[in-house]
């Protein structure tokens, strides 16, 4: 079996690439973190299907996932496409996990968020022993949204051997330490982002560094320039034990200049 795990989906032109690059593609499982999905922040019901039409079957987040007011209520109704870090208060809307049935075997697919320099959340360590305790899979992945890279990998050393891929989303920013950990695990700090390479992980240069120079929000645009896809590809053997992964890092210049989209923070 084959499983593809995209990073971050920044807005129109990152949708529009993702779609384009599976499409034709012979994947078992392809599960994207949408969180940025909506114009750089958010993902909208619409999106979901959209992104779940052209062939990726869940959507994890992040803490973006709360910035578009039309995504709870499809949040209270929808447990199969679209999950939000479980580490959340449970009294939130949507659920941090789901189950997934593959040839014969049952895949759990995990979200977590982390703590350092991020929205206050409850403790992904004890919040993933929980799941892990409750629910039983042959196949467990986890995608842990998180800032700080130390906390990405103490995840991957504190879940070897327990799951079957951790994988980091969140910097846009991939890295290159993708690897197989002692106990099995496949593990990989950050997918990094599928969207416009030509700004700064995904946002116009100019609003970025406005940002940065005057230390006050301001109006963002996604940027346009070649589109990236990033993220990881693993192979698993027919018990959904991983045996070898890939890291995936494309990039194309557009026939056109995409449109962009502007959102505010």
């Amino acid at each position: 079996m084959k499983i593809l795990l995209l990073g971050d989906i920044v807005g129109r032109s990152g949708r529009r690439a993702v779609c384009n690059y599976i499409s034709g593609k012979n994947y078992d499982l392809v599960i994207a973190n949408g969180e940025n999905s909506a114009g750089g922040f958010g993902i909208t019901p619409s999106i979901v299907e959209q992104l779940n039409s052209a062939g990726i079957h869940i959507i994890t987040s992040g803490n973006h996932i709360w910035k578009r007011k039309e995504i709870i209520p499809f949040l209270e109704t929808d447990q199969k496409l679209l999950i939000r870090p479980a580490n959340y208060p449970s009294e939130n809307p949507g659920k941090g996990f789901v189950e997934y049935k593959l040839k014969g075997l049952t895949f759990l697919v995990i979200n977590l968020q982390g703590r350092i320099f991020m929205p206050e959340c409850d403790c992904p360590f004890h919040c993933v022993d929980q799941i892990l305790e409750s629910r039983k899979a042959d196949t467990v992945i986890v995608d842990f949204h998180a800032e700080a890279t130390s906390e990405k990998v103490a995840m991957g050393k504190y879940l070897d051997g327990r799951v079957a891929v951790v994988f980091g989303t969140h910097t846009h920013v991939q890295t290159s330490d993708a690897r197989i950990l002692p106990g099995g695990t496949i593990y990989h700090t950050d997918l990094g982002m599928c969207g416009p390479g030509g700004g700064v992980i995904g946002v116009k240069f100019e609003d970025a560094i406005f940002r940065f120079i005057h230390c006050r929000p301001g109006r963002m645009t996604t940027a346009t320039g070649a589109f990236m896809i990033n993220g990881l590809e693993v192979c698993l053997n027919e018990e959904g034990k991983p045996v070898s992964y890939r890291i995936i890092r494309y990039k194309e210049s557009p026939s056109e200049v995409p449109e962009t989209e502007s959102f505010d923070e």
